[in-house]
């Protein structure tokens, strides 16, 4: 087992191990830390635990300090320093006329480095930027070019549900979303009802996958023909998947009746065959609707895992 301690080093961004060392620390704190961009300061985000040891990312590298006021003050100076630095990199990237959007700008904790973030449309030839900047700024210079989901969570915002955006608040890492979610939970397949401010699938669609996975394993589809345990057999209309109950078209005394049943009441289901597709207008923007999302779908495929601030 080896004693770690999990820091942070931006609001929702990955969690890293140190060894605490001769520290103590508790969550909350803020540390000094080597990492692969250079001395960073990080917030403690879990008190000290014990993990196996093939958790752990050999070599595990130490605290370096505890924050002192002094790192606090210049921390706060360089958080100043990145609105500058992003102001001077618009007018550049103005001058040069690169078709690209700049996102942030963050310095190092020890200034070793200034890198900044923007999205574009393919690649950007920026080597002469790079070079206006290294002379303005006398460090090293890194653009990095991320995704529009990188974009919505470093930038922030509010999403149909009227809460701040998952990806900016504390979700971590991007998890994969697929269509057949939306599928499992009932949703409409429209686009822009279930598609993030960043224009991709919504993060949260994975929230209740496993529970909806779970409750629709046995649950009817509309369409299909159960029978009931009180003898009456029809097709379903409607399902209910979180109360788990149903509503059955059945005959009583040669009239058409609904009547809904809990799932425990349904004796056995026979599936029905799937009808092909009609050409009419309602499929056509249903396929038009299909086309869309598996067009997100491989988007976010081809633009695999977020590799913003990686350190």
């Amino acid at each position: 087992m080896t004693k770690v301690i999990g820091v942070r080093f931006r609001t929702a961004g990955k969690i890293y191990f140190f060894s605490p060392g001769k520290y103590v620390i508790k969550k909350g704190d803020h540390v000094i830390v080597e990492t692969a961009r250079g001395v960073e300061y990080g917030t403690v985000v879990g008190e000290p635990r014990e993990v196996e040891d093939d958790e752990v990312v050999k070599p595990l590298k130490p605290v370096l300090r505890t924050a002192s006021t002094k790192d606090d003050e210049q921390e706060k100076a360089n958080r100043e320093k990145e609105r500058e630095a992003f102001k001077v990199c618009l007018e550049k990237i103005k001058k040069h006329n690169l078709e690209m959007k700049l996102i942030d700008a963050e310095y190092t904790f020890d200034n070793n480095k200034i890198l900044f973030y923007f999205t574009a449309d393919g690649r950007i030839d920026f080597r002469e930027l790079v070079k206006d900047l290294a002379a303005v700024f006398k460090t090293r210079i890194e653009l990095r070019q991320i995704g529009v989901r990188d974009e919505t969570k470093i930038i922030g915002g509010y999403g149909i549900c009227g809460r701040p955006l998952c990806c900016h608040s504390y979700l971590s890492d991007f998890v994969p979303v697929s269509i057949k979610m939306a599928k499992e939970q009932s949703l409409s397949l429209n686009p822009t009802k279930i598609s993030g401010v960043c224009g991709r699938l919504m993060c949260c669609l994975k929230n209740e996958e496993d529970v909806y996975e779970e409750l629709n394993r046995k649950m009817p589809g509309v369409g299909d023909i159960c029978k009931t345990k009180d003898g009456l057999e029809g097709e379903v209309s409607s399902v209910n998947i979180l109360r788990q109950t149903l509503k059955i078209l059945v005959d009583v005394d040669d009239e058409k009746e609904v009547h809904e049943y809990k799932l425990d009441d349904i004796e056995s289901i026979k599936k029905k065959p799937k009808k092909k597709n009609q050409n009419n207008k309602k499929n056509s923007q249903e396929d038009e609707e299909m086309k869309e999302l598996e067009k997100l779908e491989k988007i976010e495929k081809q633009e695999g895992k977020s590799k913003l601030g990686d350190n």
